[in-house]
């Protein structure tokens, strides 16, 4: 009984969030959004979140190159360190982890802000004025977290290879030179597109669900509390689900590729 309860209570609120979103498509298609609030709100989200990501990023790099030395180091391959460490980090473990660290940024201020203003009636305000807040405050908000996550995470990528080249020096030993030699041919075009992919759509998911969360908040100074909770859960686990499917999408479009 208490799983199909729990059941019942995801599937109600993936099918909120959903028309959610199907809203906010429809106001984005028929009104006309400020662009400089959207610009407002993509410097304010980018200059929160940059040292954050950087620093996460160069550790994220720093650690990939510490557990691949462990592991080549045994065969002798110190020379191919930076290309398997970089790959690895582009394709799956960097846009994730980077994304988590992003999530508790981003995601947890922006649900606490706009749950704020919904249990003040500062949204239900501005209906009353006549505005849609979707239009005034929500959209803004979705495509300045859509770009400035996007940024922040192939940012953070950048800042890993900077790590994991810093780590190959001082800790695998080899030169920054022997540590780039294998990068172009290990870390292919499809590799980077795969890493860039997966940025975007943990953007998506980002945005989606800590905007919905704070919109949807009730209960007054508790109810802000538990959103920023629920956000910080259900955008970790959206972003593993989204890590897996669009791991399968781009392996499917690699093999693809390789069958033609």
């Amino acid at each position: 009984m208490i799983m199909m309860k729990r059941t019942s209570a995801l599937l109600a609120d993936i099918g909120g969030c959903l028309l959610f979103l199907q809203e906010a498509a429809r106001v984005a298609v028929t009104y006309r959004v400020s662009v400089h609030e959207i610009f407002v709100q993509i410097w304010r989200v980018t200059m929160q979140s940059l040292s954050t990501t950087a620093l996460a990023g160069f550790f994220v790099g720093a650690l990939m190159t510490v557990q691949f030395t462990m592991q080549v180091k045994s065969f002798g391959a110190l020379g191919y360190l930076g290309g398997l460490a970089t790959s690895g980090t582009i394709r799956e473990v960097g846009p994730l982890l980077i994304a988590f660290m992003l999530s508790g940024k981003v995601g947890a201020f922006t649900s606490a802000e706009l749950g704020t203003m919904r249990v003040t009636e500062q949204i239900d305000a501005i209906r009353c004025l006549g505005a849609n807040p979707f239009q005034e405050i929500i959209l803004p908000r979705i495509f300045a977290i859509i770009f400035s996550s996007f940024f922040l995470l192939t940012a953070g990528l950048m800042m890993s290879i900077f790590g994991g080249l810093i780590l190959g020096v001082f800790f695998a030993h080899i030169t920054p030179e022997e540590y780039l030699r294998h990068v172009p041919t290990i870390v292919t075009f499809p590799s980077i597109l795969s890493g860039l992919f997966k940025c975007l759509v943990f953007a998506i998911v980002l945005a989606s669900i800590c905007t919905y969360k704070g919109y949807t908040t009730t209960g007054g100074a508790k109810g802000v509390g538990r959103a920023v909770v629920a956000t910080a859960v259900s955008t970790m686990v959206g972003l593993v689900v989204a890590d897996w499917l669009t791991s399968m999408i781009s392996d499917a479009v690699l093999q693809l590729m390789v069958g033609r």
